[in-house]
């Protein structure tokens, strides 16, 4: 068997269900190899040694009892910074709520406790979730950003420093840093996981959803985090649309060699690829989506940030400036396009299985200044609709590049149908930064 360390979710369920590993020794495994390697990569805010090591104990007891409770029985978690979690501390990367120990767990932690999941530890994020930087690095290369808000869910997956995360996405918060990780996230349809006890960052944009090494370890952690919203898959087909602009457009040479590469290798396997043309709306739902974030995120902090503005780094400052400076008339007319461009956009995605782009434009930026461009995600973000992004190769410098698929609102089982083929057909292999 592999290190415990390197085992992905179901790998590590089905190891503890079948009496081959403890959930204790899994724990310790993650624990050991975070103290060996973070110093570098920076992915964890603070690890729950104590509380983790005594879950797992119970966890083994019902386990030799053979009361398992599901496929997540036993199996560590990395939670993003921005989620409360009972008795840890929570400070949504901000010096502004040092201290800050929740009192309950976030129904979304609630959820994955019952179903046997471990919080191993706090996730570093930027602050706020906002774009000044977590200290955290790339595992691909440790002079690149891993991108953000979910720098350290990301990192952490990459680096086996856990078997999953939770993180969040308001613009390309959870697709950006996991394809800079070369690790599956899934930002799914907005409101399918509940948002209580996760700090708001713009409530009609904020989205909770999992990342993992695998589309089938993603899976998992989407059914127990949405539970009763989860929706049927309905017909399977097999066409896939490519944007007639936008992404494509964007893209850089090491990007668009792997996105064509991933074209024919589909097209090979019998896959149906076609052109769709993206609506007249689309840039202007983009845009009423920025517009939207800003002055909701104004509105979030309006009261902390009028009186304690020296305390927030400058990038969120000026990103506060101004949003406090759209006017109510402003924001309802970004609400009026959201819901125009939103509409036509479902319209084309009901017509295909999933529309497939590349994730982001560029490979994961060298430098950790800044987290990276969300241009590719934030269409998504804002009209609401799932979308999942897998890795499919590396760049000329051997960072990760992936692919972004996108489905009609509760498409999340026709996103892991097609992710799961990609990731077949293509073998991405996570081994070197688990080694």
């Amino acid at each position: 068997m592999n290190e415990p360390w390197q085992l992905g979710i179901a790998a590590a369920g089905r190891a503890i269900a079948g009496r081959a590993l403890t959930s204790s020794a899994l724990v310790r495994s993650l624990l050991e190899r975070a103290d060996h390697i973070d110093g570098d990569v920076k992915a964890w805010v603070r690890l729950a040694r104590d509380s983790a090591l005594r879950e797992a104990a119970r966890l083994d007891a019902e386990a030799a009892a053979g009361r398992l409770r599901g496929p997540l029985h036993g199996v560590p978690l990395a939670i993003k910074d921005i989620v409360y979690t009972a008795g840890i501390e929570t400070n949504v990367g901000s010096t502004l709520l040092a201290g800050f120990v929740p009192a309950e767990d976030a129904p979304l932690v609630r959820r994955l406790r019952e179903a046997g999941a471990i919080v191993l530890g706090k996730s570093a994020m930027t602050e706020f979730a906002a774009m000044d930087p977590a200290p955290t690095r790339n595992p691909w290369n440790l002079e690149h950003t891993p991108g953000g808000s979910s720098s350290g869910s990301a990192a952490a997956v990459a680096a086996c420093l856990a078997p999953g995360a939770i993180g969040t996405q308001t613009a390309g918060s959870i697709i950006r840093p996991a394809s800079y990780c070369g690790v599956v996230g899934l930002k799914p349809t907005y409101d399918a996981v509940e948002r209580a006890g996760v700090f708001p960052c713009a409530w009609s944009m904020d989205h909770v959803g999992p990342m993992a090494r695998s589309v089938e370890d993603v899976a998992l952690l989407y059914a127990t985090l949405a539970g009763d919203h989860k929706h049927p898959a309905g017909e399977i087909d097999m066409r896939i649309g490519v944007a007639d602009r936008y992404f494509y457009e964007r893209a850089d040479h090491d990007t668009r060699r792997a996105f064509e590469e991933t074209v024919k290798t589909l097209t090979a396997a019998g896959a149906r690829l076609v052109q769709v043309k993206l609506p007249p709306s689309f840039e202007a739902g983009v845009d009423a989506g920025i517009v939207t974030m800003y002055a909701e995120m104004a509105a979030v902090h309006r009261q902390r940030f009028s009186t304690q503005r020296e305390r927030y780094g400058w990038k969120l400052a000026c990103l506060l400036d101004a949003g406090g400076e759209v006017s109510a008339v402003d924001y309802l007319r970004a609400q009026q396009v959201r819901r125009i461009a939103g509409a036509e956009l479902s319209s084309v995605l009901s017509q295909i299985q999933c529309l497939m782009t590349p994730s982001t434009p560029a490979p994961a930026p060298k430098g950790l200044g800044a987290t990276g461009d969300w241009t590719h995600n934030l269409p998504f973000s804002s009209s609401g609709h799932p979308a999942l992004t897998v890795p499919v190769s590396l760049s000329g410098a051997g960072l990760p590049i992936s692919v972004q698929l996108a489905a009609r609102h509760g498409g999340e089982e026709r996103l892991f149908h097609c992710g799961s083929m990609i990731e077949r057909l293509v073998n991405f292999s996570h081994k070197a930064r688990c080694r």
